[in-house]
């Protein structure tokens, strides 16, 4: 019988898909708290939680999803997470309030499938520009 193994490439996407839930955790509870229990606009309460979920995402990233491409130090990793907002921070928070304007603004969808649709079409190219830039094994030698 053979033994399939999920590697390379495909591992981290899973990984990767894996921080990204607790993400959107996060993400949904702080635009839920921001925009229903301190009646937040609903385009600042989304700028907001999705840049706590970069924070999140980037912290596990860096632990689990690359943490074998390390960095050299302290002063990288900050480098790093400047890297992963100027990408995944843009890429997010662009993206989703684009089409958080389009489905809640226009399309008049509730929140938070609307927030699930912006994240699952943000996700992708969020991976790409993680893998290929800011964990890169070029970036940060160690």
């Amino acid at each position: 019988m053979k033994s399939y193994r999920i590697t390379g490439t495909w591992w981290r996407w899973l990984k990767f898909n894996l921080v990204g839930a607790g993400g959107i955790v996060v993400q949904f509870v702080s635009l839920w708290t921001l925009s229903s229990m301190l009646h937040v606009n609903y385009m600042v309460a989304t700028a907001c939680a999705v840049e706590a979920a970069v924070l999140h995402n980037y912290l596990w990233h860096e632990r689990f999803t690359w943490r074998d491409r390390p960095t050299a130090g302290p002063a990288d990793s900050v480098l790093r997470l400047l890297h992963f907002n100027v990408t995944n921070g843009a890429i997010s928070i662009v993206g989703n309030l684009l089409l958080m304007r389009l489905l809640v603004g226009q399309v008049h969808l509730s929140l938070l499938p609307a927030n699930a649709i912006s994240i699952v079409a943000c996700s992708l190219v969020n991976f790409v520009a993680s893998d290929r830039w800011v964990f890169a094994d070029s970036t940060f030698p160690h």
